[in-house]
């Protein structure tokens, strides 16, 4: 029996019970469906957050205060960004002296009040200088930005965020008007384009104030939360890293790399880190999924076994007619791969809607790749293949004789 009559014949099989070939590749296209829905899920995860990362800014250096391996006062640990040792004057200094740098952000941030007339909220206060733009790639969209003039004299002038824009002033131009920030009053002097998440830090949700008036107007501090350092090029980024670490620890006066109190981090170490998380997020997923493929598979095994009995006398009517035992053997895991591919291209495109689904109602993104379509079909297969061998086998080497006398 050749490949095409192999699988007329199961063919035949299958249609022959229908409701029970829909039943069992439905475990299937339910496995299937689930497999490529998660993975998808952890792949749109994984894009998200490193495309907001990237937003942070190209060829990008974060300088914070703190350390994970250092040990502070007590022998307490001191988390990153927590510290209060990184100053201006460091920031003026790695701009001086580090090779490749071509700008250097010097922040400070803060949670406080904002008050307009009768509207108030606790948002993000960001005090930052004229090139903070460039080195985030994040730009005014109306307005003017902040100036070195400002940052010198200490001007109660305010960047706004987009959303900020919306949750003061509506649809009204804010350009001009006055909000108080800790019940100082500040003129608003543009509006920031949108950006949304960028890292950890919603950025639409942000007010940018000179740095000199947060430290000293409105916080009443003299050193920084980071300095965000902008590289030449990306060949130039551990050179570059490696060198704020040894001018920092000279002016910090800190001989023992361990005792540091600050760390540097480039954009390529946070997504090293992100997509092992992400990673292993998309294998728990899948694998959870998985286990209904295995349950599937073990459906089209009872159902084949189930089969084998019922067409009992036909196979040994087959055998006694001249069947080979690899005819027989081909017949049934045919219908065994084929309830299992049908399984899985239906499996699919219920993952494909699955995942639109989410994208849509959820606002979770989604993406379906081509890793996760070929694992689907891949799976599908195996799943028929492995679960259906026994089946056949057992089919293929029933006697002719005690076939034909089987009730």
């Amino acid at each position: 029996m050749n490949v095409i009559e192999s699988l007329r014949t199961a063919y035949r099989g299958l249609v022959a019970n229908k409701l029970r070939s829909f039943l069992t590749l439905l475990g299937i296209m339910i496995g299937v469906g689930a497999v490529v829905t998660m993975i998808s899920i952890g792949t749109g995860a994984s894009s998200m957050v490193t495309t907001q990362i990237r937003g942070l800014g190209s060829n990008l250096l974060m300088v914070q205060p703190g350390s994970a391996g250092g040990e502070m006062g007590g022998g307490a640990r001191q988390a990153s960004g927590t510290g209060t040792n990184l100053t201006l004057d460091d920031s003026k200094a790695i701009g001086k002296e580090v090779n490749g740098v071509t700008a250097v952000s010097p922040e400070y941030s803060s949670q406080t009040q904002v008050i307009y007339k009768d509207k108030n909220l606790n948002t993000s206060i960001s005090g930052v200088t004229s090139v903070y733009q460039q080195v985030h790639n994040f730009h005014v969209l109306y307005g003017d930005f902040l100036s070195d003039e400002d940052q010198k004299v200490g001007a109660a002038a305010a960047v706004l965020g987009q959303t900020i824009v919306s949750d003061l002033f509506g649809q009204a131009n804010p350009i001009g008007k006055t909000i108080k920030i800790k019940n100082v009053p500040f003129r608003v002097i543009g509006i920031m384009e949108s950006k949304g998440q960028s890292g950890f830090q919603n950025l639409d949700e942000s007010i940018f104030i000179p740095l000199s008036t947060a430290q000293k107007r409105l916080f009443g501090v003299d050193y920084l939360r980071s300095i965000n350092v902008e590289v030449a090029t990306e060949d130039q980024m551990t050179q570059a890293s490696n060198e704020i670490t040894a001018l920092l620890m000279s002016r910090h006066k800190i001989s023992d790399p361990d005792q540091a109190d600050f760390n540097v981090r480039s954009q390529a170490d946070i997504l090293n880190t992100v997509s092992q998380v992400t990673g292993t997020l998309t294998v728990l997923l899948g694998g959870i999924a998985a286990i209904s493929l295995l349950v599937g598979g073990i459906g089209i095994m009872n159902i084949m076994l189930v089969t084998v009995t019922e067409r009992t006398r036909e196979i040994g009517l087959r055998k006694a007619v001249g069947a080979r035992r690899r005819d027989i053997l081909a017949q049934f895991l045919m219908e065994s791969v084929f309830l299992s591919l049908l399984g899985g291209i239906l499996g699919l495109l219920l993952g494909m809607l699955g995942s639109m689904g989410i994208a849509n109602i959820g606002g979770w993104p989604t993406v379906v790749s081509m890793s996760s379509i070929l694992l689907a079909f891949i799976f599908s297969a195996a799943i028929g293949v492995f679960f259906g061998v026994y089946p056949a086998r057992r089919a293929s080497r029933l006697n002719p004789i005690e076939a034909l006398r089987f009730e």
